[in-house]
Order: structure tokens, then C-alpha cells, then sequence
């Protein structure tokens, strides 16, 4: 990601104008004085606040942010405890549009410093509901827990206006507006929204027709349908190069080599995301395209040497991530349970500090949202719990777990995340850190103002 934005400096505020009284002044012009204090005192809160700010970037690491769009402005409205009166109004305008100087990622990090420990906890959860349609344990979790997020499946899916009225109360009730996610890739296995809009061509037809412009409409056609529903992020598209046909990737990749998945999913994302939908590339480290067998079932293992799984597997990983093109750069990226013992012989992937930080973060330099696959799946859930894996997740380098369905399940995911802060397992910056990225995100694609939090 580029890293040339500069860190925004607040304004300080007008010396106060005119020439102090000389001498002792018994019956000085006292509104003078009154004013020079004032704006004395403004001069020292907004220092005060620009060293706030520096030492939270300090605090938080590293503040260079995917490339951002063009920034929101503060809404109309009560301000919160950042500011209070009697500010004049280009003052306040200094504090509060702060969005206007600074990336995203830096004011995410601000508005993190401003959430409790449940809302920032709550923003590492995309949850799964286990009723179809709006219920009180999903507005439990979305109100008490504060998830970040949810995944809808087919049978929240089956009517517009179905999904439209459950997307529109979840957002109402959202403190923090959410991710709300499906996986659609089209084709014959992975079309949640078969029901709504009926059969569309997946990753492998597009690639057979060799279409290009047949491959940008589709990326357009999914961005208009998903927006129109409510529905804001597409765990799409899968980038698994299919070296052996299997269970996880038949018809759902862009063909049999690394050059021919960058080249049409690199289309697709941008189509998607050029029409304001998240694309969140999957299933990273990409192992999947190596193993007949079903992930959701087993731990699969890709027994390729070091070299060969870096010129295949990462490949689109390392070029989308390092794009000249912004809208190619993922704004999320799931990572998944494979084994590949020539890089890591212990952990599954997406539970590996390798994988996840010293790979993506560290080599590639992937800044934004890493989200688990479910963690129920066959391959986690043979050896760890649900909490367990949470954790795990969450110190190899995840920003945000996917899978809990439920409340009771996402509370467990969640006391498991505040133990391991706890005992030492899980650092607060490392919770900060996953946090300010998925609020980043979120700022970025507009589903929240770019300011800090109201009171």
C-alpha cells in the first residue's frame, strides 16, 4: 500500500490580537484580559489535543493506510465530549473534519481510542444469525455485543424484500454501522441469491469465455445487486489457482494457472469495488487449489515446496495487495484452514503467525481487513473450540472472525477474546489494531461518517 500520507496537523487557533497594557493597570480594560485568556486557554487545549493525537498514532504502530478515497465530512448535529464550548465555529470546524487532513486509518485509530472494550471486541465478530429473518437475539447481538458485522446465507436470502427488511433494521440499530456480507460467486455451488436473481455465471464460465468485458459486467451486475439489497460486502472472489480439480474449487476459480486467476479476478474486483461493494479475495494462502478434499470437512494439506506455493498459491495475494490500480487492492481478504508444512508444519493457515503477519503484513504489506473463514469448519473444529480458535486467530494477525451463530455463541467467542487479554495471551494493541482497520474500512466505503464518535 502506498505510505506518502502525511499525518494531518490541527490549526492552532489566532493569537489574540493587539498590544498588552504597559504597566500596572488598576483599572485595565478587563474584556481584553478575558479575551486574551480565552484564547490563551484555546491555544493550550488544542496543543493538548495535537499531543493526544500524536501519541495515539505513536501508540497504535504504524499509520500508513491503503491508498483512501475522497473523504466524508462531519455530520449536522450535537457534538460529542471532543469538543465543547465556547469554541468558535472555525475552531470546532478544525476538530471535528478532521476527516478532511488525515487517512482513514488515522482516524480510525482515533475513533477506536474512543470505544469501550465490549464495542471494540463486538467490531471483531461477523455474526451469523440462526433465525431468517430480523430477530431479538440478532438485535441482542447487534445492540448489547456490538458485532461488527453479519453474514447472511440463502435462507435469509429467499425474497427482496425479505433481505431488504432485515439489512434496514440491522443498520437502524447499529451503533456502528455494519459489515453485512454474502458469499456469491455464482455458478452452480456457491449462489446465494439464486432465489432473488436467479443463475449467474460463475468464476470458472467467465474465465472459459474468455471475455473480459463479459467479466466486467458480471463484477458491475453483482456490485448493483447486493447494494440493492442491502448487502455491502461479497466474500468473492476466490482467487484459488485450481492445480487439481476438487471439492472447493471446482467451478468457483479463474482457471488452472496464477496468471489466468489474477487476470480475471483482477477485472472482477475492480468492477465490484469501482461500484462501492467490498470484495473480499479468498481463500488465502490459497492452498485450497492443491487438495481433492473438502475444507469444510477435514484439514486439507498442500505438500508443495516453499518456492512453488510463492509463484502459485500467494502469487495473487503479493500482485493484487501491491496494485498500481487501488480499486484491484482488496478491501478485505479471508483466510482459511490449510496446511502447508513447507512454510508452516504446525498451525492451519489462518491460524498461523506466518502466514498471517509475517506474509501478509510484514512481506506483502497488506494493511486492511483479514477475515477468518468460519471457524466451525472441520478442519478448526477436530482440534479446538470456537473460542479457542477465536484467539488464536486473532494473535496470528485476523482482524475479524467469522462463524459464531448466535448470541450465546458469539458471547463465548467474545469473554474467550477478554480472558486472553486478560492472562497476557492477546495484547490491547493488537485488539486496537484489528478494530481501527475494520472501522477504516468502513469509513473508506462510506458506510459511516469519517469523524469521531458522538456521545
Amino acid at each position: 500500500m502506498p505510505k506518502d500520507a502525511e499525518r494531518s496537523q490541527i490549526v492552532l487557533p489566532p493569537k489574540a490580537t493587539g498590544e498588552p497594557e504597559q504597566g500596572p493597570a488598576l483599572h485595565g480594560p478587563r474584556p481584553r484580559r478575558r479575551r486574551i485568556g480565552l484564547f490563551l486557554s484555546l491555544a493550550l487545549v488544542v496543543l493538548a489535543a495535537i499531543v493526544v493525537l500524536t501519541s495515539l498514532l505513536i501508540h497504535f504502530g504504524s499509520t500508513d493506510p491503503p491508498a483512501p478515497g475522497k473523504q466524508l465530512t462531519a455530520p449536522a448535529g450535537p457534538l460529542g465530549s471532543f469538543i465543547k464550548p465556547p469554541y468558535n465555529p472555525s475552531q470546532v470546524n478544525a476538530l471535528t473534519h478532521l476527516g478532511d487532513r488525515m487517512t482513514y486509518k488515522q482516524l480510525a485509530i482515533l475513533y477506536v481510542a474512543h470505544l469501550s472494550l465490549d464495542e471494540k471486541l463486538g467490531q471483531l465478530i461477523m455474526t451469523e444469525s440462526e433465525q431468517n429473518t430480523y430477530s431479538d437475539d440478532l438485535n441482542y447481538m447487534i445492540t448489547q455485543l456490538h458485532v461488527g458485522g453479519m453474514i447472511m446465507y440463502e435462507s435469509h436470502l429467499q425474497t427482496a424484500s425479505q433481505a431488504r427488511a432485515t439489512t434496514s433494521q440491522a443498520q437502524q440499530r447499529a451503533k456502528i454501522p455494519l459489515l453485512i456480507s454474502v458469499d456469491e460467486e455464482g455458478g452452480a455451488y456457491v449462489n446465494r441469491l439464486e432465489h432473488i436473481y436467479g443463475s449467474r455465471p460463475g468464476p470458472w464460465e467467465i474465465y472459459q469465455s474468455g471475455n473480459l468485458n463479459f467479466d466486467r459486467q458480471q463484477g458491475v451486475k453483482m456490485a448493483h445487486d447486493l447494494l440493492t439489497l442491502g448487502l455491502n460486502t461479497d466474500l468473492a472472489p476466490d482467487v484459488d489457482v485450481m492445480i487439481v480439480p476438487g471439492t472447493d474449487t471446482v467451478d468457483r476459480t479463474f482457471g488452472t494457472t496464477a496468471d489466468s486467476v489474477m487476470k480475471y479476478a483482477g477485472t472482477n474486483i475492480e468492477a465490484m469495488q469501482s461500484h462501492g461493494l467490498i470484495a473480499c479475495m479468498k481463500h488465502y494462502p490459497g492452498g485450497l487449489g492443491d487438495t481433492p478434499y473438502d475444507a469444510h470437512d477435514i484439514l486439507p494439506t498442500d505438500s508443495r515446496t516453499r518456492d512453488q506455493i510463492y509463484a502459485t498459491e500467494l502469487a495473487p495475494y503479493k500482485t493484487f495487495i501491491n496494485s498500481p490500480n487501488p480499486l484491484m487492492r482488496p478491501g478485505m481478504i479471508m483466510s482459511t484452514d490449510v496446511l502447508m508444512p513447507a512454510i508452516d508444519p504446525n498451525m492451519p493457515a489462518e491460524l498461523s503467525h506466518k502466514f498471517m503477519t509475517d506474509i501478509l503484513r510484514n512481506e506483502f504489506g497488506y494493511d486492511g481487513v483479514v477475515l477468518t473463514d468460519a471457524l466451525y469448519m472441520g478442519g478448526i473444529s477436530a482440534r479446538w473450540s470456537e473460542p479457542e480458535a477465536a484467539v488464536l486467530a486473532i494473535q496470528a494477525g485476523n482482524d475479524m472472525i467469522l462463524s459464531p451463530m448466535g448470541s450465546a455463541r458469539t458471547v463465548a467467542v467474545i469473554e474467550a477474546l477478554k480472558e486472553a487479554l486478560h492472562d497476557g495471551r492477546l495484547s490491547m494493541q493488537r485488539v486496537n489494531e484489528a478494530a481501527a482497520r475494520i472501522i477504516a474500512l468502513k469509513m473508506q466505503y462510506h458506510l459511516m461518517p469519517a469523524t469521531l464518535p458522538r456521545d
